[in-house]
């Protein structure tokens, strides 16, 4: 009994977790950062404030875990990449970038962020480590990965990262960001991929890799 009573607890913690987040995100999309309180949150989960402040004391922490959670994917399937074709890999990579992108909730999101972040400095000094998010450690690893074996040189795997990521996030998430009506068919954003994995691929695959 008493070794079962620690994972009950954690389910309990887990479930409790998922449920503020769904509730703060529907919050924070409706009211905005500033109108949005952990009081109303805790009501809208169906949790005691208690519960709420015990995993997040400041409605600062609450954002961003708000934001990580919409590109997190704890459930989903490990990404299964090629072996000895860097740009394959790239490509596997990007598609899953660009799906982290195009949810429903990340725009939305980060507008909330940039609109309300000058007002208020608690959400303008978090870091938003977005490093932590399944894809995106993914491709850490995948780029040290290739260096070690030799199929890629690549002296700052997250410089590579950030060139790689920006070119698929300039072509189809900051125009939606910016301009509400803007879309991108199937097509254009698997081609917007490619090509950033096959710019990446020019500067950084190893010669005969």
């Amino acid at each position: 009994m008493s070794r079962e009573l620690p994972s009950y607890h954690r389910e309990v913690a887990a479930k409790n977790r998922a449920t503020i987040l769904d509730a703060a995100v529907r919050l924070f999309l409706e009211s905005g950062y500033d109108r949005t309180s952990l009081a109303r949150v805790a009501e809208g989960a169906g949790v005691s404030r208690a519960t709420l402040f015990k995993q997040f004391p400041t409605k600062a922490a609450l954002f961003e875990a708000t934001v990580l959670a919409a590109g997190g994917s704890p459930d989903a399937e490990p990404v299964d990449l090629p072996t000895g074709d860097f740009h394959a890999g790239l490509v596997v990579l990007g598609r899953a970038y660009a799906e982290l992108l195009t949810r429903p909730h990340m725009v939305a999101l980060m507008r909330v962020v940039i609109a309300e972040s000058p007002r208020f400095p608690e959400l303008r000094e978090r870091t938003f480590d977005f490093g932590t998010l399944p894809v995106l450690a993914a491709l850490g690893r995948y780029l040290r990965a290739e260096h070690a074996a030799g199929t890629a040189d690549i002296e700052d795997p997250d410089v590579a990262s950030a060139q790689f990521l920006g070119m698929i996030a300039s072509a189809i998430f900051w125009p939606r960001l910016v301009h509400g009506t803007w879309s991108i068919t199937d097509d254009e954003q698997l081609r917007a991929v490619d090509e950033a994995a096959r710019t990446i691929a020019a500067r950084y695959a190893a010669p005969g890799g």
